[in-house]
């Protein structure tokens, strides 16, 4: 039995809800969402302003999708109503950020600037050595923000690169035979 599908979503009032067979549309202030789901295995219903997600059958199969199917449906109501944001540091000489558009230019220390095409749905912004992340859809989020990242991750040594926010860079110790 799943303890996060028992659950109900409360569902806010700028946010509407429409299940047609096995599409799940989303709608509110900051977007819209849609998403395909099982229905021959869990069932969607919306009853005095709350979501609640049901197994159709006791299979395991349906036990599985019982709680990701309602986790994604929370996901998806907070996305519309809210929105993600995903914050990275950056900290190197000559390391630069800057959004024009939908575009996000990187100067990391390579010979060439990076231009990174954000995706529909998806804006950035950069304050000082902070690029933000945000959007509807926490999937897409965490997708963009494991790409940026990806251009130059943090080295150990003296930290250099893209890293999270709330990320803990372990560094190591260096050479210390030098020293002697």
């Amino acid at each position: 039995m799943s303890r996060i599908g028992k659950k109900p979503i409360p569902l806010p009032k700028d946010v509407t809800l429409t299940v047609k067979e096995n599409l799940l549309k989303v709608k509110g202030s900051k977007g819209e969402l849609t998403r395909t789901f099982q229905a021959s295995q869990v069932k969607i219903e919306n009853k005095d302003g709350f979501i609640l997600v049901t197994p159709t059958n006791k299979t395991v199969t349906a036990s599985q999708l019982w709680g990701l199917t309602r986790t994604l449906v929370s996901n998806m109501i907070v996305g519309v109503s809210q929105t993600f944001v995903k914050a990275m540091d950056f900290n190197g000489v000559g390391y630069r950020a800057a959004v024009n558009g939908d575009v996000l230019t990187l100067n990391l220390g390579y010979s060439h600037p990076i231009d990174y095409k954000l995706p529909k749905g998806i804006t950035a912004k950069v304050n000082k050595n902070t690029i933000e992340i945000v959007g509807a859809d926490k999937e897409l989020v965490g997708f963009v923000s494991a790409q940026v990242r990806s251009l130059r991750p943090p080295e150990p040594y003296k930290g250099k690169g893209i890293k999270y926010s709330d990320e803990k860079i372990i560094k190591k110790a260096g050479k210390t035979g030098a020293k002697k």
